[in-house]
């Protein structure tokens, strides 16, 4: 039965174990991230969006852990205290699904299963589709698979109306300077505004107000989406690998028929949609959608 917008997001019992943070050396780039689990179960990486960090999977790493990956959420490259590289061309996608094979051979695996929401799952479905290899496992929360998005944009000018900030993104310098404005209130207001009441309380603000605050980090978040015109066109790609979609149906920025448009391009997949939640379904359903993850990597562990 769907839950009342006004209801408090559901929380989680804090499980074992406790995570710890490491600096690894990938693609040419000093990564910090949160790891969990033991040193040597199979490999789980979790990719965070925009305008998250490692930060975002605070309600899953634990529970994910406990199947017996060796969970590892990176802050990706120009996130949190990861390095920041300048320039558009430093984070085109086929660079940020490259970052994702080195974190993984940095930490001694040559495949992995892969979690990603929003600009993370991006980044996973290009990993998934250029690394078949690679990737076991793959499961996307809010994200569409690019291979698909200029297809759909002709049939849906929805998506087209609630994709006009990727635009205004593409300009030098006024998006920092609004965005930064009044301690990060747009930023802070767009995440607040766009999720279920008490999503992001007032701590969940401060940390993410502190990582927008890093030198650089702000114009390196941003030029994820510069890159996006530098983008060559392709034919779509088949995905592989295993694939579970999560989609929160209340997404203000994505159409929920995206989910459907990117599984026809896969294999072995299927989609769960909860209706009453938005983009941050992960952070809002924390319960539900632990459960989902976890019955879908089990059969991987």
């Amino acid at each position: 039965m769907p839950v009342d917008a006004s209801e408090p997001h559901e929380t989680t019992p804090t499980p074992t174990p406790t995570p710890t943070t490491l600096s690894l050396t990938a693609n040419g780039l000093r990564f910090h991230v949160v790891a969990a689990g033991p040193a040597d179960g199979p490999l789980l990486l979790l990719l965070h969006g925009f305008p998250e960090f490692s930060y975002a999977w605070r309600h899953q790493l634990r529970p994910l852990a406990a199947l017996g990956y060796r969970v590892v959420a990176p802050d990706q490259r120009g996130y949190g205290d990861s390095d920041k590289p300048s320039g558009s061309a430093s984070y085109r996608l086929d660079v940020l699904a490259d970052d994702v094979v080195a974190l993984a051979a940095a930490i001694g695996h040559d495949t992995f299963s892969l979690v990603g929401h929003d600009w993370g799952g991006i980044v996973a479905w290009r990993v998934a589709s250029d690394h078949p290899d690679r990737v076991e496992r793959i499961a996307i929360l809010n994200a569409p698979n690019l291979d698909i998005v200029s297809r759909h944009l002709l049939k849906s000018p929805s998506q087209l109306v609630k994709s006009t900030y990727v635009a205004l993104f593409q300009l030098p310098w006024l998006p920092e300077r609004m965005l930064s404005a009044m301690n990060y209130a747009l930023l802070a207001g767009a995440l607040t505004s766009s999720s279920r009441p008490g999503t992001f309380g007032v701590d969940e603000l401060a940390s993410y107000r502190d990582a927008w605050s890093r030198p650089g980090a702000l114009t390196a978040m941003l030029d994820w989406y510069r890159a996006l015109p530098g983008l060559p066109r392709r034919a779509p790609v088949r995905i592989r690998a295993p694939t579970l979609i999560v989609w929160g149906d209340r997404d203000g920025a994505l159409d929920a028929s995206l989910a459907e448009d990117s599984l026809a391009l896969c294999d072995r997949g299927r989609v769960r949609h909860i209706a009453d939640a938005t983009h941050w379904v992960h952070h809002e359903r924390v319960v539900e959608v632990n459960d989902l993850l976890s019955s879908f990597l089990r059969r991987g562990a």
